[in-house]
């Protein structure tokens, strides 16, 4: 288990303390809608931190090459349809490119700087010259106003129960995910981030912010500075 990440409930932990039963039955949400809506039709996606395929899936569905990439070997099992490579994003080199690179799940808020530098280069190292990046963060807003909860339609209930500071920037999020007949946990880091921060750690691998996908500025597509 990574240092400061850790979970609890069914099944087995992957090292960033994330479930495999539970990320199995986490409903599919707007992200392939976005994803769609933001890129050429047909592109060759790399997609980095893939998970169980909530999000590869339904990608495949709309008719793009997805190649899956994930730490947890336990993870990439669930994939179907697509090639997997298991793998540490920070270390990925495939030595290809791809018209698309996806970076979601908050992973660019990893809480140290140099592995958060390495991932973003691990983006440009892998990216076709005219294509571009996606890149999904926290809202701005995410690490404070606790506890609260959201109860999904599908008959599940998320709280983010705590945000706290350990230092230097970083705090340690517990969140608890409830079913009716199980309950998941996870504690893990996260280094909060302004837009102007943000937009920093871009620019420092060379990337620039194309223009944000969504009203809250979550969502982001990115492109090689000029």
């Amino acid at each position: 288990m990574r240092a400061g990440h850790h979970g609890t409930g069914p099944g087995v932990i992957a090292p960033d303390g994330s479930a495999v039963e539970l990320y199995s039955r986490l409903p599919v949400g707007i992200e392939p809608d976005i994803v769609a809506a933001a890129v050429p039709v047909g592109a060759s996606i790399l997609e980095l931190g893939c998970g169980v395929g909530r999000v590869t899936h339904p990608l495949l569905d709309r008719g793009f090459t997805v190649t899956a990439v994930d730490e947890s070997q336990e993870m990439l099992d669930r994939i179907r349809g697509a090639r997997a490579v298991h793998s540490s994003i920070e270390n990925l080199d495939l030595g290809e490119t791809f018209d698309v690179v996806m970076l979601a799940s908050y992973l660019v808020h990893t809480p140290d700087v140099e592995v958060r530098r390495a991932m973003l280069r691990t983006c440009v190292r892998h990216l076709a010259g005219s294509g571009c990046v996606l890149i999904q963060r926290e809202k701005e807003d995410w690490h404070t106003n606790l506890p609260r909860e959201h109860s999904n339609p599908s008959g599940f209930t998320v709280r983010i129960l705590t945000a706290e500071p350990m230092g230097d920037g970083v705090d340690s999020v517990c969140a608890e995910y409830e079913f009716p007949d199980a309950v998941w946990a996870q504690t893990f880091l996260s280094r909060p981030m302004t837009r102007e921060q943000f937009e920093r750690a871009l620019a420092e691998v060379g990337l620039r912010v194309d223009r944000y996908l969504t009203q809250d500025r979550t969502w982001v597509r990115a492109n090689i500075g000029v």
